[in-house]
Formats: C-alpha cells, sequence, structure tokens
C-alpha cells in the first residue's frame, strides 16, 4: 500500500522531468509514459501516471533556448489495483484532491555530451517545490523526438507518505521517476 504511492509521485516527478520536447512539439501521450519506481519492503513496485500534459520547445542545436512545462495528474496514478489507487489518491500520500496536479518546469537546458541533455526547473509536488536536474537523452527519428530519463527523489521531500506512512522502513524514501515522452514538431 505504502509503494503505490510513492510510485505515483516518483511518476509525477519523472513526467515532469520528461517536459523536454522537440521544438514547438505536440506531445504524443499514447506513446509517452511516466512512472514511479519505489520499493516496499526492498520489493520494487511501480505505478503509472494515466494523465499528463506537456508543453515543449526544443532544438538539440539551441538547448539553452528550450522549455519545457509538464503537468501531472496525480489522481491517475495507477498501481494496478484500485484499492491501492484509492489509498495513493488519499491525503497521506498524493492528496489528489487538494493538490490535482504534479508540475515541472524548466529553467535552463544544458548539453551534457552526444545527445545527453541536463534539464533544470522546479518540480512541485503536493504544494512543494524543489530545484531538480534532471538528465536527458534526446533521440531523433524523422519528425519526431524521444526523451528518456529517471529523476530520483526523495518522497519525503515532499509530504508523500504522511502519518503511519512516514517511516521509511517499510517504503523506501527514494523513488526514481522514470519517463519517455515522444514529441512530433509542429
Amino acid at each position: 500500500m505504502k509503494t503505490p504511492f510513492l510510485r505515483w509521485i516518483l511518476a509525477a516527478t519523472t513526467v515532469a522531468s520528461l517536459s523536454l520536447g522537440a521544438a514547438h512539439a505536440q506531445v504524443d501521450t499514447s506513446k509517452s509514459t511516466v512512472t514511479a519506481i519505489s520499493k516496499q519492503m526492498n520489493v520494487p513496485v511501480d505505478g503509472t501516471f494515466k494523465k499528463f500534459t506537456a508543453q515543449l520547445n526544443f532544438d538539440p542545436a539551441k538547448p539553452a533556448a528550450g522549455s519545457a512545462k509538464l503537468t501531472i495528474d496525480t489522481a491517475s496514478y495507477d498501481l494496478g489495483d484500485e484499492s491501492y489507487n484509492a489509498q495513493v489518491r488519499g491525503k497521506d500520500w498524493f492528496d489528489a484532491a487538494q493538490y490535482p496536479n504534479a508540475t515541472f518546469v524548466s529553467s535552463a537546458i544544458a548539453p551534457a555530451g552526444g545527445n545527453q541533455f541536463k534539464v533544470s526547473g522546479t518540480l512541485t509536488i503536493k504544494g512543494k517545490s524543489e530545484n531538480v536536474t534532471v538528465p536527458v537523452t534526446v533521440a531523433q527519428q524523422g519528425s519526431t523526438q524521444s526523451f528518456d530519463g529517471a529523476l530520483p527523489i526523495k518522497r519525503s521531500q515532499f509530504d508523500i507518505g504522511t502519518g503511519e506512512w512516514k517511516d521509511t522502513s517499510v517504503v523506501a524514501d527514494e523513488v526514481v521517476i522514470k519517463f519517455h515522452i515522444v514529441a512530433n514538431k509542429k
């Protein structure tokens, strides 16, 4: 139960990190994924965010001019079991009624060699904001670009898992948000 909520948070962060896109790109959410991977009793648990939007502007020749904004619907976190999903939407985890969205807004994009970039920005989950830097790999195929990355976060920094879930001995504090974002140039 604790793991689903944590994964949801990670997924939200990942999606936010994936907001990098092609120059004025349209994100294809049917081909894109944002997941959060947490550990419950040292066993990996994956959850997927089913709903998110992104505004992307990215040219690999001019990364500093790029921008990304990702908005994730926290109530869309899916652990594969409705009872777990309902729990992670609750107050102790995402508190989706009070905080329906998690966001990532980029502030800088820098080359990191080859098709690698470092995207810095503000990640906001459950009303708490942190500055993060996400390593992103960009692949181009025709007019389609894909952005892949993983961002480790601490759920405790965002008040994810409060009350009985605050203890990190059952559900680990570290959550990894993984994303694969596919975008088509407009």
